[in-house]
């Protein structure tokens, strides 16, 4: 992974575990356990997604194998009733299926996840065809590039961009993520936008600027 800003087609997982639509409870299930995951794709055909079948949606079954419950709480929780009696993925999953595309940057993705309460997105392509899957580690990723990557990124995109006549005299280090800039310039006003682009840079933990603007070059 190389540039900024990374997409979804840089982080996803390509090989994913999804069932199709008739799938039973008990093998959802076991599914479910056999590959340590906690939601799965829904599939119908050659692999369009029309749905995502979550353990939240496995739990129901669970909740109400007591017997019946006060009717104010059906009435309240009709969906929940209703998942209790299901047996097939079709009428567990969710649907329709909050998913991304690859082109996505990480940033739509991380909204996406944030604002629609999951925890994981399936990528699709423009006919709705499962391509991966990003979860939240996934996004993650990006804080695991080396230091000397990132390092050299903010000089060719940030630096040489910003001060073309002065970026030899403006030292650039990176330590567990954190972009130091130290250096003087000609003009310091431009420091908050350097500051700005610098944390646009995948991988980017925290940016401490000590730039000044004294010894001008």
């Amino acid at each position: 992974m190389t540039g900024t800003p990374y997409t979804v087609s840089d982080v996803m997982t390509q090989t994913v575990v999804a069932v199709g639509r008739d799938a039973p409870f008990k093998e959802i299930v076991l599914t479910m356990e056999q590959w340590k995951v906690s939601a799965m794709p829904v599939l119908e055909g050659e692999g369009r997604v029309i749905g995502v079948v979550s353990e939240a949606d496995l739990l129901p079954k669970e909740e109400f194998r007591e017997g019946e419950q006060p009717l104010s709480q059906q009435r309240q929780r009709l969906a929940d009733v209703a998942k209790a009696g299901a047996t097939r993925a079709e009428e567990l999953m969710s649907t329709p299926a909050v998913t991304v595309h690859p082109d996505a940057t990480l940033a739509q993705a991380a909204r996406i996840m944030a604002v629609r309460h999951v925890k994981r997105l399936p990528v699709v392509d423009d006919i709705g065809m499962l391509q991966g899957i990003v979860s939240r580690a996934d996004l993650l990723k990006v804080f695991l590039r080396p230091d000397d990557e990132i390092a050299d990124e903010v000089r060719r995109r940030v630096v040489s961009s910003l001060y073309p006549t002065a970026g030899h005299s403006i030292d650039v280090t990176v330590h567990e993520g954190v972009v130091t800039l130290r250096g003087h310039v000609r003009d310091t006003a431009l420091v908050p936008i350097a500051v700005r682009l610098v944390r646009a840079v995948e991988g980017v933990v925290d940016v401490e600027p000590e730039l000044t603007g004294s010894g001008a070059t």
